[in-house]
């Protein structure tokens, strides 16, 4: 009867040393190679971030980036959610994923319970735009117009509960106005349309209007975030433009499953944040309109309920369904 007795001590020693010693086990983390699933096609922002982490990180086993777009965002949530939680196996998610798609649908996983956040990755710059037929060269203006002609003007998006939908239902709904909302399958096809003045009215991702806005085929009126796009430090932001309180970016963040040990969250974080805060890396980033902003792991769970909340009640307010 002396073996299970020593064993259980042994077990009872070992988990105290544990307990006083969180980086006990870091050693051997990672074990194997990372699997980093991207739920987006290759050649993207996300994709571009996982690819930084991937080949930036000096660990003994690689990051191995897997682009999934089968089944879309959905099922690449889940299978990071349902995952074994040792570390090996991240995501790189946008906001959307945490914080509205499971508000306009019902989805396998639960985002403020399924997941271990890791750290923030970025932010994408988005800018409001208009076609050079709309007779408004300032965001007051444009508000002006929409309000003299309910629903008059048409304003495209990638599909219901993307990011361009979402930041022009924040316009809307805390402006009053009433726009026409076109949804496209994808931001580029929405794209096409705006530039033959088929649509009027665009928040999109600034380096895919940049080119245009410089050629003087769209008609920029503000930056979207808090701050002032550095790409465009002469553009005012919504918030200046006098829509107090607006801001709307996009970020993207890392996740592992639930329950990851909060000492293999933190050496991931560390590590990750020292390969994007990289001078060289940031400036090559940004010059593509990625913002490279890193957290704690805390901070990005705050970030997670805090948007889950706010999306919530804009979702609910202006009625925003699901394709």
């Amino acid at each position: 009867m002396l073996v299970p007795i020593v064993a259980a001590a042994l077990a009872a020693a070992s988990f105290g040393a544990a307990a006083q010693n969180p980086s006990a086990g870091l050693e051997a983390y990672p074990s194997r190679p990372v699997r980093f699933i991207v739920p987006l096609p290759p050649g993207g922002s996300p994709d571009t971030i996982a690819r930084t982490i991937a080949t930036g990180l000096n660990w003994p086993h690689p990051v191995v980036v897997d682009n999934r777009t089968a089944g879309g965002r959905v099922l690449a949530a889940d299978l990071v959610a349902k995952s074994a939680p040792d570390g090996h196996t991240w995501f790189l998610t946008t906001d959307n994923i945490v914080a509205v798609i499971p508000q306009l649908e019902k989805t396998p996983y639960h985002p403020l319970k399924d997941f271990s956040p890791v750290t923030l990755t970025a932010r994408f710059q988005f800018l409001l735009v208009v076609h050079p037929s709309v007779p408004a060269k300032t965001v007051q203006e444009l508000v002006a117009l929409a309000k003299s002609k309910p629903g008059s003007l048409n304003y495209g998006s990638s599909g219901s509960g993307s990011a361009q939908h979402l930041g022009t239902a924040l316009l809307q709904y805390m402006t009053g106005i009433d726009m026409t909302h076109v949804p496209y399958k994808g931001a580029v096809p929405a794209l096409m349309d705006l530039l033959p003045g088929r649509i009027h009215v665009f928040i999109g991702a600034a380096n895919q209007l940049l080119p245009q806005i410089k050629e003087g085929r769209l008609r920029l009126l503000a930056a979207a975030g808090a701050q002032r796009s550095p790409l465009l430090p002469d553009a005012p932001t919504i918030a200046e433009s006098g829509v107090a309180g607006y801001h709307f970016d996009v970020w993207s963040g890392v996740l592992m499953p639930a329950k990851v040990p909060p000492p293999i969250v933190a050496r991931a974080a560390a590590d990750i944040a020292g390969v994007l805060n990289a001078p060289a890396t940031k400036a090559k980033l940004s010059a593509q309109g990625i913002d490279v902003v890193t957290s704690s792991p805390q901070a990005l769970t705050r970030l997670i309920q805090e948007d889950y909340a706010r999306w919530g009640k804009v979702i609910r307010a202006t009625g925003i369904k699901a394709e």
